[in-house]
């Protein structure tokens, strides 16, 4: 046991023995930096192919949320709320069938939501680099497990900010049927749903 660890025990003296654990616990998992999203240069893209002929794309933004990151210990952790009625294909007429009852349901299901559930880093222990994110995410009322692969991710000093800022880009393909969005799936178009995130955050 730590002698710092030892020494607030020994000051903590009759004091309920699970108290001063989790308290020494909790200041030891307190040091990871808490980010804010900025919702300029974050966003949910996606790409599905079109009746084998084309890809359709589009992407969701003014995403909101929080970042936290400890490259020291390798911890980290993803909140993001997507708005569904920021859709944009650059087609209206698609947007509008997008947003409907047959797909995203917008009216009575606005939000998207992903939160992580594990950071995987780089196996080196002295190697901080972020490979891969795991999560939940949240879509048309049903939730699912998803992993994130990192393409990249780094912290730097925004100029324009004057703050640090922490990101990346991400990817994964998903099941659309899993989340209750089966349109046209009988006919022939395909269920899988490649998605690209990027998210940018900046110190609290």
């Amino acid at each position: 046991m730590p002698k710092i660890l030892r020494s607030k025990i020994a000051r903590s003296y009759g004091k309920p023995l699970a108290v001063i654990i989790f308290g020494a616990l909790s200041i030891a998992s307190s040091h990871a930096t808490s980010y804010n999203i900025d919702p300029a240069h974050t966003n949910v893209r996606f790409a599905i192919d079109h009746f084998n002929t084309s890809t359709n794309t589009g992407g969701f933004y003014n995403l909101t949320g929080q970042l936290t990151y400890d490259p020291k210990v390798k911890t980290g952790s993803i909140s993001l709320i997507i708005p569904l009625n920021s859709l944009n294909t650059g087609n209206k007429a698609f947007d509008i069938m997008l947003k409907s009852a047959d797909f995203f349901d917008v009216e009575k299901l606005p939000l998207a939501r992903f939160e992580s559930t594990r950071w995987h880093f780089a196996p080196n222990k002295d190697n901080s680099e972020v490979t891969k994110v795991d999560g939940l995410l949240t879509l048309h009322g049903k939730t699912n497990p998803v992993t994130l692969t990192a393409t990249k991710f780094n912290c730097y000093l925004s100029p324009i900010l004057k703050k640090s800022v922490c990101g990346g880009d991400f990817t994964t393909t998903i099941d659309r049927t899993k989340w209750g969005i089966s349109k046209y799936t009988l006919l022939g178009m395909t269920e899988k749903v490649d998605l690209t995130i990027q998210i940018e955050a900046a110190k609290q």
